[in-house]
C-alpha cells in the first residue's frame, strides 16, 4: 500500500454524519461520502481522471 497517499478523513465524515446529522450508525454505513457532504450541501465534485486511473489500477476489472 502506498503510504504517500493522503488518508481518508474518516473521523472527520463520522463526526459529521454521527454528530452534526445524527445519523444512526446503520444510516451513516450505508450512507456512501459523498451523500453525507450532499446532504451537507456541499457541492458535487467531479473526479479527476488522475483518481480513475488510480483507481482502475488498484482494482482491474477481472
Amino acid at each position: 500500500m502506498n503510504n504517500d497517499r493522503p488518508r481518508f478523513p474518516w473521523g472527520r465524515l463520522m463526526q459529521l454524519g454521527l454528530g452534526h446529522m445524527r445519523l444512526a450508525p446503520s444510516e451513516f454505513w450505508r450512507s456512501t461520502p459523498r451523500e453525507i457532504l450532499a446532504a451537507c450541501g456541499a457541492p458535487p465534485q467531479p473526479m479527476l481522471r488522475q483518481n480513475l486511473d488510480e483507481l482502475m489500477e488498484r482494482f482491474p476489472d477481472q
